[in-house]
């Protein structure tokens, strides 16, 4: 009876009351007239069926209507993934059903936002602190400049400079965050174009050769005896491709080998950046793209960086309908790959 619908069960229910009428009154009248019972039977099935038109018009439109509010509101939620419901059922099964799915839809919802404060807290932290210690440094050079420095021609100029390099990496990290920001909004358009992947891969190869070199890090382009040709948007794809390239070189161990290989898979073209360093340990992974996220923080402020490249590569890719992926194992290496649709 759980998945009967409201109509069939008041017709059971009217047809069971008019049977008991109708015995009631063959069993208690004194002549056990059938044709009173008859009579009953008939007029109580008749009153049963003008309650079940009436209760069918008032209730089961509700009912409906009710279905269809809850149905409009789960439509309208943020929520991209909102499971579909059977609504093939009987309208109070189907009401239920909706209803559960509102509850869970909510409820994830709310799991969804909490997670979001949670990074929201992260992120202003982190833009603080990234913020502050190059505003630290300023306003110390300036205040050491101000107490007699400037006068020192020991140290004035070079004092200047670092107070330089300073408002240099604050504006970096401003136009990273910008550009993060632009990427996601839509604003900052990707303006595709066919080009030789396998010659802009050398040719950030050999930009940073000399950076290499410092750490004797060879640079390996392999697969570079022929043309791959891809469509997208060449001076974005260097940037990512810089990116890749500069963190296998200041996280790669000394005398280590970075790799860059391209192959043809079809429709698409896959490129990976590997390298035999240190390797990340999984549970940094998933985060690894995240803005500001450092898997050693002390580490890699040293090396320099705004901690926003991965998120602005991840967004770039993402801006081509395309994919990136990393693989890491500690003490062997990490591989970034990433697709780009064939020219």
């Amino acid at each position: 009876m759980k998945d009967t619908s409201p109509k069939i069960t008041l017709i059971i229910i009217s047809i069971m009351l008019a049977v008991l009428i109708a015995a009631g009154i063959f069993i208690f009248n004194e002549e056990h007239s059938y044709y009173y019972a008859i009579e009953a039977f008939v007029i109580s099935i008749l009153s049963s069926f003008v309650l079940l038109y009436f209760v069918n018009a008032i209730l089961v439109s509700k009912i409906r209507s009710l279905s269809n509010t809850v149905k409009t509101f789960r439509a309208q939620s943020d929520d991209k993934q909102i499971a579909k419901v059977d609504n093939s059922l009987n309208e109070v099964t189907a009401l239920n059903n909706e209803i559960m799915a509102w509850a869970e839809d909510r409820k994830n919802e709310i799991e969804r936002l909490k997670k979001l404060e949670v990074y929201r807290k992260e992120f202003l932290g982190n833009v603080s602190h990234e913020l502050k210690t190059p505003i630290f440094n300023i306003q110390g050079y300036v205040l050491t400049l101000l107490d007699g420095g400037l006068e020192d021609e020991t140290i004035n100029r070079d004092y200047l400079q670092r107070a330089e390099r300073s408002i240099d990496r604050m504006i970096t990290i401003i136009d990273d965050l910008e550009a993060i920001s632009q990427l996601e909004t839509g604003e900052l358009q990707i303006e595709p174009e066919r080009f030789d992947i396998v010659a802009l891969a050398k040719d950030v190869a050999e930009a940073q050769e000399l950076k290499a070199k410092s750490k004797g890090i060879l640079l390996n382009v392999q697969n570079d005896d022929k043309s791959i040709f891809v469509y997208a948007d060449r001076f974005r794809i260097r940037q990512v491709i810089v990116n890749l390239i500069v963190n296998s070189i200041k996280y790669g161990k000394q005398n280590g080998e970075t790799k860059i290989r391209i192959y043809d898979m079809g429709e698409n073209v896959s490129i990976e950046v590997a390298d035999n360093g240190l390797g990340i340990a999984a549970e940094h992974l998933p985060r690894l793209f995240e803005r500001f996220y450092r898997v050693d923080k002390s580490r890699s402020r040293e090396q320099g960086g705004t901690g926003l490249g991965l998120a602005i590569v991840k967004h770039i890719i993402e801006a081509h309908n395309q994919t990136i992926n990393v693989m890491s194992t500690v003490g062997a290496g990490t591989v970034f790959s990433f697709t780009l649709k064939k020219g």
